[in-house]
């Protein structure tokens, strides 16, 4: 296992007391990627219809497995007039064309990046644009698939043909099926929720937040971060590029952003520049790599330049979400952690941008870890309520967990922290947990 740090952890993070409730539930599972993967030793089928084994085409030009545009073809013992009868184990579409056993969609079309080969059967690993690879091969919306039947003018989406069949990673017609949360391929990527890549593949999970995520520098503060990595396996390499005392701002913009608070009440950009942190990261991250962000602690902050605003904090986590998805990579955010402040027996909600979290999270498609209402649960079940403030002790469970404050933690306590979030990969399906331990 193999664990990164930051060049420079200076600063620490305050404690907001503002709160936020509320806010749409977290997202998760998994939604198909746009593409798919490439056909394995398939043939491209373009618009216009497939040409069948020893067929002949009108008006088109044939090649091995080719296409004749607008062109009917006629197959193995059977002919196909537009709109016309099936050829022996061939389907038809209206205006469109048999191939034996083969398969044909609205226009006789072949779906856009879908694959044939003689006998009407798609290639192992064949996808759509838009469609999602399935063992077996899923079917485009609207489409009709009937075991040996017949499908009479076609339907919208595309069928699979009379006696056509497909192979283990088929293609889907053009506009093929998503479901809901997503359809996991043989092979194929989920998005919302993760890779569902092998997890002997290495990948790197990459850390964005403050001090209650960052390495240790010293004793105190440890983040749960710098605790995360033992609990995967030796193919995850943890990047902890979190530093404390920083906002989501700060840490994307260090050193172009201003103390002045804009008409916008904004803290003013003197460069839209990312800091260096943040483009080597991305010159970085790889297709199946994860990106954890967790702010909204200093955020909360009246003064610049640690001070952001509730539209801002949701546009930039955003910009981050939608850089990862970019690289190929599976973002997901986490709530902060909460500080211990109780009500008698009751631990009480301190952490303000929860709910802005979950909007963010909503608009971008990604997966939330509510790590604050994880780490309330944790401190209630620890007995953290009441206390005598006695963070110091090097005797007492608060002592032991948390740094001389109520904010910070212990390197025990960061690991507690830390294996909340291992937990919470199980518990919420995310294909990450795949790598643990």
């Amino acid at each position: 296992m193999g664990l990164c740090g930051a060049t420079s952890c200076s600063g620490s993070d305050a404690g907001s007391t503002s709160s936020s409730s509320g806010g749409d539930a977290s997202v998760s599972g998994g939604a198909n990627s746009q593409g798919g993967s490439p056909t394995v030793g398939g043939t491209s089928a373009q618009s216009g219809g497939a040409l069948s084994a020893g067929g002949s085409v009108q008006g088109g030009s044939p090649g091995s497995g080719g296409v004749g545009t607008g062109g009917a073809n006629t197959a193995l013992g059977g002919a196909n007039p537009t709109g016309g009868m099936p050829s022996m184990g061939g389907s038809k579409a209206t205006g469109g064309n048999a191939a034996t056993g083969g398969l044909a969609s609205v226009g006789g079309t072949t779906a856009s990046g879908g694959t044939t080969a003689t006998g009407g059967s798609t290639t192992s690993g064949g996808n759509t644009s838009g469609g999602m690879l399935a063992t077996g091969g899923a079917i485009a919306i609207g489409g009709t698939q009937a075991a040996g039947g017949s499908n009479t003018g076609g339907s919208t989406g595309g069928s699979i043909a009379t006696g056509g069949s497909k192979t283990t990673g088929g293609s889907a017609a053009t506009g093929g099926s998503k479901a809901t949360g997503g359809v996991t391929a043989a092979g194929g990527t989920k998005a919302t929720g993760g890779s569902s890549s092998s997890s002997n593949t290495p990948i790197t999970v990459w850390l964005a937040g403050d001090s209650t995520v960052q390495p240790c520098t010293t004793a105190c503060p440890c983040g749960w971060g710098s605790q995360f990595d033992p609990y995967f396996n030796s193919n995850v390499t943890v990047n902890n590029s979190a530093v404390g005392g920083r906002s989501i701002q700060t840490w994307l913009y260090e050193g172009n952003v201003s103390s002045t608070i804009g008409s916008d009440g904004e803290c003013v950009l003197t460069s839209t520049t990312y800091n260096a942190r943040w483009t080597n990261m991305l010159n970085s991250m790889k297709a199946g790599d994860y990106l954890m962000i967790d702010f909204g602690i200093n955020d909360g902050d009246s003064t610049c330049p640690r001070h952001v605003g509730s539209a801002r904090f949701q546009t930039l986590l955003g910009v981050m979400a939608q850089a990862a998805k970019a690289k190929g990579a599976i973002p997901i955010f986490l709530t902060p952690t909460d500080a211990i402040t109780c009500s008698g027996n009751t631990v009480t909600e301190n952490r303000g941008f929860l709910t802005d979290i979950k909007t963010a999270a909503t608009a971008n498609s990604v997966t939330v870890i509510d790590l604050n209402q994880l780490t309330m649960s944790l401190y209630a079940s620890l007995g953290f309520c009441p206390n005598a403030g006695d963070y110091t002790s090097t005797t007492s469970a608060l002592g032991l967990f948390f740094c001389d404050d109520h904010t910070h933690f212990e390197a025990a306590g960061a690991k507690q922290v830390a294996g909340l979030v291992a937990k919470a990969l199980r518990t919420q399906g995310i294909a990450l947990a795949s790598y643990l331990l």
